[in-house]
């Protein structure tokens, strides 16, 4: 007779493990690149000086009020771009006329390449926080919109028959049918609307700051310091990743009835 020990599946190495080689195998890479000559220092950088120049500016504190200043500007862009974005979604996805009649706005503001309003809002709100809000908050708005938009419209016609026959009334129908069925397209949304509002924040103080992890990318830019702009572009980019993993915990203790693929599957 056949062990059942035999037979047992070995348990894979988790997700994180082979993200985790992935990347030490592209830093490693990119030395190698760079310290052969096949790629000049001078124009992307050397990884072990970027590190370094990380390592420093966490261990003298010089980073933590430019990176406080971009968060602060990320995050008020992201919520109130996300809550504009839902609110406006439901309202023209329950308001048919409404739609049909501010439609071709609404597709032509969305066309609009929204980086070229970097400018005008300095002028309008100054070049403080408020300015780089705004902007964050116009990319924001339309990936969230969008997704609330088609989530309400994705409404099965047989659900909303059979609850309007049990009595609904149209807050019952709003917060039973149109919010969950909704709530799953926001979420799809958000993982996407993090990195925009961290594109604001940035292009925001780019064009004008004194202050923000962008207005230290600037100045190394400015001296052709290539190393302490990899390190700006990497720490940001960690911290976009930060906000995105704290987006997935909400959706999944939001969105438990959703059925999710396991992430270990097919490895």
């Amino acid at each position: 007779m056949r062990s059942t020990s035999g037979s047992r599946k070995r348990p894979s190495p988790p997700l994180f493990l082979y993200r985790a080689l992935l990347l030490v195998a592209l830093i490693l890479v990119w030395y190698g690149l760079t310290e052969s000559g096949v790629l000049p220092s001078f124009f992307f950088g050397r990884p072990v000086v970027v590190l370094r120049r990380i390592a420093d500016w966490f261990s003298s504190g010089k980073i933590y009020r430019h990176l406080g200043v971009t968060l602060v500007e990320t995050v008020l862009a992201f919520a109130i771009g996300t809550a504009l974005g839902v609110v406006a979604g439901l309202w023209l996805g329950l308001r048919p006329l409404a739609s049909a009649l501010l439609d071709p706005y609404i597709k032509a503001a969305n066309a609009m390449p929204r980086v070229i309003l970097a400018p005008i809002f300095a002028v309008w709100f100054g070049l403080g926080i408020a300015s780089k809000v705004a902007l964050g908050i116009t990319l924001v708005f339309f990936i969230v919109f969008f997704n609330v938009f088609q989530g309400v419209l994705e409404v099965s016609p047989v659900v909303l028959a059979s609850v309007r026959m049990l009595g609904a009334s149209r807050r019952q129908l709003l917060r039973h049918v149109y919010l969950p069925s909704a709530t799953s397209w926001v979420f799809s949304s958000l993982h996407t609307s993090v990195g925009m509002a961290f594109v604001g924040a940035v292009v925001g103080e780019y064009l004008g700051s004194a202050a923000g992890v962008g207005y230290l990318i600037l100045q190394a830019e400015g001296t052709f310091d290539i190393d302490s702009v990899f390190a700006g572009i990497l720490v940001l980019t960690g911290f976009a990743l930060l906000l995105d993993v704290l987006v997935s915990v909400l959706e999944r203790r939001l969105l438990k009835w959703h059925p999710r693929r396991s992430q270990d599957e097919g490895l």
